[in-house]
Order: structure tokens, then C-alpha cells, then sequence
């Protein structure tokens, strides 16, 4: 069975959601809803509409000059379990996925279940941006981030390891 996932959208050719040319899913639903989202409309769950690993991975090979996958929001997190399918074939195409959130790693880390499929995220994640976006501290500066709270993750070591390992894209 081919696994679904409710979307706001979808842009199939970006290069401001991480390094390279990126394909960017935007998942559809955030209970953060943080004050002055550039996303408000994707905080409604009920809202966007559903589509299907399969099809998404079809879009994505259309283009070749792709570096990457871009899990963006809403909050990708509230479908863990079929984002880490989408990144997964993402990554047998030979392609690296960013994932934003605005949880933390460490309430990830701390609220992982096997139901929430977190972990599993977390390890198909190349880079991890987290954090939610905080109006006050919002920047320009920065490199694919909003606010200056956010960091820039490397996930597998900071499983590894055990604690947060900070890189730079």
C-alpha cells in the first residue's frame, strides 16, 4: 500500500529551503501555530489535501538537476512515520533531506515512541533545522533559518552521540 500524507503544497524547484536545487514538501497541519508563520495556512489539519509517497517520488524524478528533499511545514513531525518513507526513497535516489520543525531535538528525542515514528525521521534526516520561529528573534541573516533560536542539526551524530552535534549547511 502506497502511504499517504496530507500536504499544503508542494514546490518542485527551490533553492531558499536548504542548499541546491530542493523539492519542498510542505506537510499540512502544526499545533506550534507560532506567531507570524510564513506559513499560517498550513496549521489547519484538516486543511490541503492527501496524496501518496508513490506520487510525490515520481514528481522528484522528473528533474534531475535536484540535490535535494526539503520536509517543510505545517510540522512534518505530526506524519513522522510517512515522511520517513518519502525521505527513505529520497535517499535510494541519491538525494539529501532537510527536514524543518519547530519541535526541538530534544523533545523529539524525549517524546519518541514507536508510534510517533520520530526516531525514524530523525535518521533519514540529513540536516535537521529546529526549533519553532519566534517572532522577536526573527533575522535575515541567517542561512535557510528565520529566527536566531533555531539551529542547524546534524541528527545522526546527535543520536549518536547523545547530545545536539550543530554543523553548518
Amino acid at each position: 500500500m502506497d502511504t499517504k500524507l496530507r500536504l499544503a503544497g508542494v514546490i518542485k524547484e527551490s533553492i531558499v529551503d536548504g542548499p541546491g536545487w530542493r523539492f519542498v514538501v510542505f506537510a499540512q497541519g502544526c499545533p506550534h501555530r507560532c506567531k507570524g508563520c510564513q506559513n499560517p495556512q498550513t496549521h489547519d489539519f484538516e486543511g490541503g489535501y492527501e496524496t501518496t509517497v508513490g506520487n510525490l517520488i515520481a514528481e522528484i524524478k522528473k528533474n534531475p538537476l535536484l540535490k535535494g528533499v526539503t520536509f517543510s511545514g505545517g510540522e512534518p513531525f505530526c506524519q513522522a512515520k510517512a515522511f520517513t518513507q518519502l525521505a527513505k526513497k529520497a535517499h535510494e535516489m541519491g538525494l539529501d533531506v532537510i527536514t524543518y520543525t519547530g519541535y526541538t531535538f530534544e523533545e523529539l528525542t524525549e517524546q519518541a515512541s514507536d508510534e510517533n515514528g520520530y526516531i525514524d525521521l530523525l535518521k533519514e534526516t540529513d540536516i535537521l533545522v529546529d526549533g519553532r520561529f519566534i517572532l522577536e528573534q526573527r533575522t535575515l541573516s541567517l542561512k535557510f533559518r528565520g529566527s536566531t533560536n533555531q539551529r542547524v542539526i546534524d541528527p545522526k551524530a546527535s543520536l549518536e552521540q547523545g547530545k545536539v552535534v550543530e554543523r553548518d549547511f
